[in-house]
């Protein structure tokens, strides 16, 4: 476990409150000093005045200032502690909440391909720990290691000062404390990771079924879900258990430990008593401390596991944070000049980097040309290239060599968001916010006002059913958009394209989901968005791109063919007029 970078990102979000941090540990600091070291002290000169002196002979006055003295410490460390508490609580709050940003930003740093290979809920779970151990780590570091530190030391020089022999007795038996309480921890490690991961994964488990619930009744599988998740959670059980069984043989081991050190600590301070070596009130004073002690001692040996424990829930996300990032901005990007739209594929080579066809080769020396404001449809049998060639426009995933130019700039060399924000994009299967509509369809907008959501979900048709709603562009679409039907989402999404009024426009199947009056309404409106704009669309259903001014037909990450729908659909043996024929209801069969 590399605690080392643990703290590392940690830190940053603790330093920016140093001076609070300063305040907690010295208002604990002195709170311990007046209740745990000075106001014992006071009582064993209590008992030592009432066991050894006849109540004749007290002296009244000398009595009642020490119980004065006693009253002002307790409202003293008492104000102490809660200006700790205070100071503590604000601190904490800054650096959990510091720490879940930092999380989550890293996190969608991250390339598409990196939230396609793990689970949205896994990550989730990941980045909760990772802030809330930070939590963990400062109450250890603050409660167990700071007060209870000091404790140790401030009793330590009360027994240096009246009984050396404990005190040495007690240094020797901390140590061997400490080596045992380190083996353990040290074996421990590995399970509490083999835990936190067994824990990752059943989240992940848990909220992929849970968004797929649909599916789950669909296809009748909720028995087999439930058989699979308890699999998942059998698991994470059989590792907790282990995890959990181990800490209870440390637990047994130390209070095997504490047990003889208390009984050789009542024995000497005993023998001393008897040889008249200690008066009463320092051996109540003593045992005192010792109970005090034997509870500091177990304590720490429990929460030095429990610092453990948030270090190796941490150490998930850190992995996450050391994993390299797939596609990067350039350290110095250059100002975006994108404007016409014109889009170039010079000599790129592309590689699948992942899943089933690893390793091989789809684009090889591929170059293509997209002029500014021409209307350009992809056809092709699936894994023929297209919806790749438009995850490397956007920069989803980067080529192996060559360049990807857009009004001549290299987009390697431009921010991503730069890029991004240049590029409208409607997917085959949108997913909305669990927000508003209204706040779904300015996405790409921020700044939009009412009357620009207005006209562009009435562009996109959507305007009708948004208005029949009870709460009308106030409506929650629930998570993923699941209040909405296909055709409601996709008409959402395509009304958010519109609005972002980008140069470049991407369609991906973007009207496979409704049905033919809607869909005739939506090509009108696309007819009117894609005036001026440079627009790639993706059709299986060829029927939606015969007005494009060029169709390109890919076949194995190359062009097979290209042309207009009239001149492909004409063109004897080729693929475009093979696909054209074989198509059923406007799909390709």
């Amino acid at each position: 476990m590399q605690i080392k970078k643990i703290f590392a990102y940690y830190w940053p979000h603790i330093k920016k409150y140093k001076w609070v941090n300063v305040l907690t540990f010295g208002s604990y600091g002195v709170a311990v000093i007046l209740s745990d070291i000075l106001t014992p002290l006071l009582y064993k000169k209590l008992v030592d005045i009432m066991s050894s002196t006849n109540i004749r002979d007290v002296d009244t006055w000398y009595v009642m200032s020490i119980v004065l003295f006693w009253g002002i410490l307790l409202i003293l460390y008492n104000v102490f502690y809660r200006i700790g508490d205070f100071a503590i609580a604000y601190a904490q709050s800054k650096a959990l909440k510091g720490a879940m940003d930092e999380a989550y930003k890293r996190v969608q740093h991250h390339s598409v391909k990196f939230f396609n290979d793990n689970f949205a809920g896994s990550l989730v779970a990941k980045v909760r720990r990772f802030s809330s151990s930070i939590e963990t780590i400062y109450d250890v570091i603050i409660f167990q290691l700071w007060m209870h530190g000091l404790n140790l030391v401030g009793m330590f020089v009360v027994f240096l000062y009246l009984a050396p022999l404990l005190a040495f007795t007690f240094v020797i038996w901390f140590a061997a404390y400490i080596a045992m309480t380190v083996w353990f921890i040290k074996r421990k490690m590995k399970l509490d990771l083999a835990n936190a991961s067994a824990q990752s994964n059943t989240t992940g488990k848990l909220a992929d079924s849970l968004t797929n619930t649909f599916n789950i009744k669909m296809f009748a599988k909720t028995l087999a879900e439930i058989k699979l998740f308890k699999e998942t959670s059998s698991d994470e059980e059989q590792k907790r258990y282990k995890a959990w069984k181990f800490q209870m043989w440390q637990n047994l081991v130390a209070s095997m430990f504490v047990a003889v050190f208390e009984f050789i600590s009542v024995f000497i301070s005993v023998n001393m008593w008897l040889n008249g070596e200690l008066s009463v009130g320092t051996l109540v004073l003593i045992q005192t401390f010792m109970f005090a002690l034997f509870r500091i001692v177990f304590n720490m040996g429990k929460s030095a596991t429990k610092f453990i424990k948030a270090l190796t829930d941490a150490q998930e996300m850190v992995d996450i944070f050391e994993t390299p990032i797939d596609v990067q901005d350039v350290e110095r990007p250059e100002v975006c000049k994108i404007k016409g739209g014109a889009i170039e594929f010079e000599g790129v080579n592309f590689s699948y980097h992942a899943g089933e066809h690893e390793g091989e080769k789809l684009f090889s020396n591929f170059s293509m040309s997209i002029k500014s404001g021409e209307r350009v449809g992809l056809v092709g049998h699936s894994g023929s290239g297209k919806t790749t060639l438009t995850k490397l426009l956007l920069r989803f995933m980067d080529v192996d060599s060559g360049e990807i130019l857009i009004d001549g700039q290299n987009i390697a060399k431009i921010k991503q968001d730069d890029l991004r924000t240049n590029i409208s994009y409607v997917p085959q299967d949108p997913i909305l916010f669990h927000r508003s509509l209204r706040e779904n369809i300015a996405y790409g907008k921020s700044d939009a006002t009412d009357e620009q959501i207005i006209e562009a979900a009435k562009a996109a048709n959507a305007h009708e059913f948004i208005s029949s709603l009870p709460e009308g562009y106030d409506t929650l679409v629930g998570e993923r958009g699941v209040k909405l039907s296909g055709g409601e989402r996709q008409r959402v999404a395509i009304a958010r394209a519109m609005l972002k009024d980008a140069p470049i426009l991407i369609l991906d199947e973007a009207t496979s989901a409704l049905d033919s009056i809607s869909e005739r309404k939506i090509q009108e409106a696309f007819e009117r968005l894609m005036q001026g704009r440079t627009t790639i669309a993706i059709a299986h259903r060829l029927s939606t791109i015969q007005k494009m001014d060029r169709i390109i037909v890919f076949d194995n990450g190359e062009v097979a063919e290209q042309g207009t729908h009239q001149e492909l659909s004409k063109r004897e043996g080729g693929v475009y007029a093979e696909l054209w024929a074989e198509q059923s209801s406007g799909f390709i069969k």
